[in-house]
């Protein structure tokens, strides 16, 4: 493997690890090798074997996580007293069929397809472990940096607690990653200081009464009118019980009852996700939706039962990873490269890290510029344009270097 041009900084040191066009072009080959054969959360083995066999063959040691799937792997020995700065990609696909009519990559799983990025991601952090492994052969990485290649990130509440409990972050001092967005123009990415995702719950309600005719809904539970009155009061209720700025909101996505349009059902079934904003507010989350369920469901005379899936916390960037993620994407692209981004209502396990070490999340862009189309993630056309690899491999390198520097 080689490098090429070392960039310099005015008035600093010469960062090394710029890509050559070989090198990219491996990435870009393995990259597709993985979209062609996306696996579910938890199932990732041929990708954890792909992933392992390459880094193997870079001369670096690899250990599969505890649960079977996914690995990490540090780069030069760690002294055991300055931390660790980790890099982190997800490697999960996603349960929908590859859209894409004229794609020589597209997904020969059916019902699968990498519509989330987690590809590209994979391939940017193993083509920083690379590009990292190759400068600490020369001497020339002043700190270890360890590589997280998580399972099920889209498998709530996610696969990063799993990481974490195999101890991913041990004598780790600050933790990265990239998200693909194909808002945003490849060879950009975009920043935010503080939440950038929200955060993610899933919640699940069974509706039970004695059923009846339609003919004489006053003699027993209306369950389709309970179950509508929930869809419709609940997010309002839960809206006016905390601080609108925390953007606290539940969204219906399946609702399910009866069988015969003369019969009144006895069971109706409900589910959803709650998104939050703000940190504090997601905690109080259960407590306030619990509460807005049972009054609406108990004022019509439904039996409720709920099921609250608690997800993931919102993403926070620490200000100072933030910052030394805008200096390393400076030093390889420029300023004009880096771009304010907003908070989406997305969530990501990514936030399970924040909980224990700093760190931040960029966006990476991965939209060809110039391009009208829109690919929105998690839908079955997405792609990515591959050049963001290189973009987001040498500003991981540059990451690191820096990091090390301080």
């Amino acid at each position: 493997m080689s490098l090429e041009s070392e960039v310099e900084l005015p008035g600093e040191a010469v960062l090394p690890g710029v890509l050559s066009d070989a090198l990219h072009a491996e990435l870009v080959h393995f990259r597709r090798d993985l979209h062609m054969h996306p696996e579910l959360g938890n199932q990732e083995f041929r990708t954890t074997a792909a992933i392992k066999e390459r880094l193997e063959r870079a001369g670096l040691k690899p250990r599969v996580l505890a649960v079977g799937t996914g690995l990490v792997c540090d780069i030069g020995e760690w002294d055991g007293r300055r931390p660790m700065l980790a890099l982190r990609a997800d490697i999960d696909g996603l349960p929908i069929p590859d859209t894409k009519t004229e794609c020589s990559y597209r997904s020969t799983v059916p019902d699968r397809a990498h519509a989330c990025g987690h590809d590209v991601h994979t391939t940017v952090v193993l083509g920083a472990g690379l590009v990292l492994a190759e400068l600490d052969r020369q001497g020339l990485l002043p700190r270890p940096v360890r590589l997280v290649f998580q399972p099920a990130e889209e498998v709530l509440p996610g696969g990063a607690a799993d990481a974490i409990d195999s101890g991913v972050l041990e004598g780790v001092g600050k933790i990265l990653a990239v998200h693909c967005d194909p808002r945003v123009d490849a060879g950009r990415i975009g920043l935010r200081t503080g939440p950038i995702t929200s955060a993610c719950d899933r919640l699940e309600i069974a509706l039970d009464g004695p059923g009846g005719h339609t003919a004489r809904p006053h003699l027993t539970t209306d369950l389709v009118t309970a179950a509508a009155r929930v869809v419709t009061d609940v997010p309002a209720i839960v809206g006016r019980r905390v601080d609108t700025r925390a953007g606290l909101a539940v969204t219906w996505g399946r609702i399910e009852s009866g069988h015969a349009p003369n019969v009144i059902p006895q069971h109706a079934e409900l589910s959803g996700t709650v998104r939050c904003l703000d940190l504090d507010t997601w905690r109080q989350a259960p407590d306030v939706v619990v509460a807005a369920i049972d009054e609406v469901a108990n004022l019509h005379g439904a039996k409720s039962e709920i099921n609250y899936v608690r997800g993931v916390p919102p993403v926070v960037n620490d200000a100072d990873v933030t910052e030394l993620l805008r200096q390393a994407m400076t030093a390889r692209r420029g300023a004009d490269s880096v771009e304010d981004t907003e908070q989406s209502l997305g969530g990501e396990d990514f936030s399970w890290y924040l909980q224990q070490v700093p760190g931040a999340m960029a966006r990476l862009g991965v939209r060809t510029p110039g391009e009208r189309t829109v690919r929105d993630l998690h839908q079955g056309d997405f792609d990515a344009d591959e050049s963001a690899i290189t973009v987001g491999v040498e500003m991981f390198t540059a990451a690191a270097l820096l990091d090390a520097a301080q």
